[in-house]
């Protein structure tokens, strides 16, 4: 038996009583104000804290302020206290409603209308916050805002819900337990994100000194430079030639690839559009083929991908497409040096001395690509391939292990915070 189980058996051995929400704290509103009196110096006016304050993690978030004249009028009780609980009470998303932060010191903050405080009287508020950030309250929540059209948590909502009062001496060791939780949990996710970038580094560090024109010189055999467009197809879509015989769709087989599509070497297909119903007879100059490079020449410039598959992918406007013609360059080698250092400076140099934040099909043929001998070629990509491998899996693998410890804490939260009703 845990410590709990006894303190419930010893102070409490009939069960925890319940009570509404709005028996034991105050609920307050937050203030109005008019567009016109928001101000842009943080330093001269009264900060607001809104819904974008507080991640869906339940996690303050103090990046984005909006601040409103100092003759606004506002509330003493308006004004964030140690120990509050900010919570969203109205957004256009369901999704953020109830979504709430604990405030651990007294601020020189408010928060808007569209938010409120729970503010305790008679009960641990950091308890509180956790039976909160509980499957209990959003349970609770979504019943209630299913059965409403409006998107708002008054206090006649908030103030039904019933929560548990054990003795303080459990709601005390209740906290406790679940503030190491918490902890331990930042803590791994601290060290799997330092991981990570440690990783990121090593990569970037090797990618950028294996393809620096100095090492390729005295290292690499020396090489030979050529302009893209003397070694390769450089070509783009016309949005009206694609567009005209192209029918979207959510479901299929056949994607046409979108800037979205292409990140840090990866093709992201997290959001794509299908083309399977579109006339292909007309598509010929759109279609990809294995080791077809994919190059983003507007918006986000010089984000690359490699082509890994046949009869799966077609080119969508606004993305240009570069098929190396030439045998004595691989195009894997060229992707990776699409993503060094040496490159990317080069296509920041290009973007500045553009009134427009885009390169045109001329600007990329010309540029110029280093063609060391086809062995170390093959040896560069050997080494930043195993790099790149490792990082993607760390970069999959990471999230998943801290969604995995996010699902054990709220496993055991929601084990901690349940009771027994007293009868």
């Amino acid at each position: 038996m845990n410590k709990i189980e006894k303190l419930l058996n010893e102070l409490c051995p009939n069960g925890v009583e319940f009570k509404n929400l709005g028996e034991v704290c105050e609920y307050i509103r937050g203030v109005t104000y008019a567009k016109n009196q928001e101000i842009q110096d943080l330093d001269d006016g009264i900060k607001i804290l809104r819904a974008n304050n507080i991640t869906l993690n339940n996690v303050l978030d103090l990046r984005d302020l909006k601040v409103i004249h100092k003759n606004v009028k506002i509330k003493n009780t308006q004004f964030l206290k140690r120990q509050d609980i900010l919570i969203c009470a109205g957004s256009g998303s369901k999704e953020h409603i109830g979504k709430i932060a604990f405030i651990d010191r007294d601020m020189d903050f408010a928060f808007g209308g569209f938010m409120g405080v729970i503010r305790s009287k008679k009960i641990n508020s950091r308890f509180l916050f956790f039976y909160l950030s509980s499957e209990y309250f959003r349970v609770f929540l979504k019943k209630e805002l299913e059965s409403s059209t409006i998107n708002n948590l008054n206090s006649a909502l908030i103030n039904k819900f019933q929560i548990p009062i054990p003795p303080l001496e459990i709601q005390e060791e209740i906290v406790k337990i679940l503030d190491t939780f918490t902890e331990l949990e930042a803590e791994l996710e601290a060290e799997l994100e330092a991981e990570l970038e440690a990783r990121r580094r090593q990569y970037e560090y090797y990618r950028n000194k294996l393809l620096s024109f100095e090492y390729l010189k005295t290292n690499g055999g020396g090489y030979e430079l050529k302009m893209l467009g003397e070694i390769g197809k450089v070509t783009k879509l016309a949005g009206y030639e694609f567009t005209k015989y192209v029918t979207y769709s959510d479901v299929g087989n056949t994607i046409a690839l979108r800037g979205l599509n292409i990140k840090n070497g990866h093709l992201v297909l997290d959001d794509v559009k299908y083309i399977d119903n579109s006339d292909f007879s007309k598509l010929s100059r759109s279609k990809l083929f294995i080791d077809d490079i994919l190059f983003t020449y507007v918006g986000t410039v010089g984000q690359v991908a490699l082509i890994d598959k046949n009869d799966k992918y077609y080119l969508a406007p606004n993305v240009a497409l570069i098929r190396v013609e030439e045998n004595s360059l691989i195009p894997r080698f060229l992707m990776h040096y699409f993503q060094s250092e040496k490159f990317a400076c080069e296509t920041a140099r290009l973007l500045q001395n553009s009134s427009m934040k885009n390169l045109t099909m001329e600007k990329i043929r010309k540029f110029q690509i280093p063609i060391p001998p086809l062995a170390i070629q093959e040896k560069i990509v050997s080494i930043l391939d195993q790099f790149h491998a490792l990082t993607t899996d760390l970069t999959s693998g990471i999230p998943a292990e801290i969604e995995a410890r996010k699902k054990q804490y709220e496993y055991y939260r929601n084990q901690l915070l349940t009771f027994k009703e007293a009868i």
